[in-house]
């Protein structure tokens, strides 16, 4: 169900591959921390959230920077029918071919970028996860945030946080009822106390912020 690399954060650690591994790191943070207890029953089961990892993956992520579910997701949809979705295939073609197709002119330029990088994805898998955000975030276009979410749902680090987030920010401060809204830093340490399962942590506040909204709807 799970593989056990290092023990540090800072290495592989544990990689979720099943809803047994989510379940496993929920039941650690309940008992670790009363408000995941609480969290954790308005919203299980949570879901597993594993996406593909590779080129695809991370184009589709720079498609949606900055632009509503629905607008990436139709660019996506050209841009597939295209055949763009490879290095090979991007780079065949000029940034503002790329552009006819739907993307900015900024993200034809990151989509070239990301092409001429020449990733090694399947060298990713194994690297530590600070590395893969470096390896990541040298590449135009791609952020830390981008790089946490890929590391979290395509490569299936468990011990991996976002605290760039809005939604994690927000869901924190609702949860630990806290003053404002944490910042990046604030956050980032206070996941520290989630370790080794930060990013079942991350999974369960994205589910309770959209609980905790709901509710504040109805209020």
């Amino acid at each position: 169900m799970t593989q056990q690399a290092e023990a540090t954060g800072q290495g592989v650690g544990r990689i979720i591959r099943s809803d047994a591994c989510v379940a496993e790191g929920a039941a650690w943070l309940a008992k670790a921390e009363p408000r995941f207890a609480y969290a954790l029953e308005q919203v299980a089961p949570l879901p597993l959230r594993l996406r593909p990892d590779g080129f695809g993956q991370l184009l589709s992520a720079i498609v949606s920077q900055q632009v509503s579910v629905a607008s990436a997701r139709a660019i996506w949809a050209k841009l597939e029918a295209a055949g763009m979705v490879t290095p090979e295939a991007v780079l065949s073609v000029t940034e503002e071919d790329l552009r006819g197709i739907g993307l900015s002119r900024q993200k034809a330029r990151y989509a070239h970028a990301l092409a001429e990088a020449r990733i090694d994805f399947d060298a990713l898998r194994d690297a530590p996860n600070d590395q893969v955000v470096k390896e990541l975030t040298a590449v135009t276009g791609i952020g830390v945030w981008t790089a946490e979410i890929y590391a979290m749902f395509s490569l299936g680090r468990a011990d991996v946080f976002a605290p760039g987030d809005l939604a994690l920010q927000e869901a924190a401060r609702i949860l630990f009822d806290l003053p404002v809204r944490p910042k990046e830093r604030d956050l980032r340490e206070m996941a520290r106390a989630w370790s080794p399962w930060r990013s079942v942590a991350a999974r369960t506040l994205f589910a309770y912020y959209h609980v905790a909204k709901d509710k504040e709807g109805l209020a």
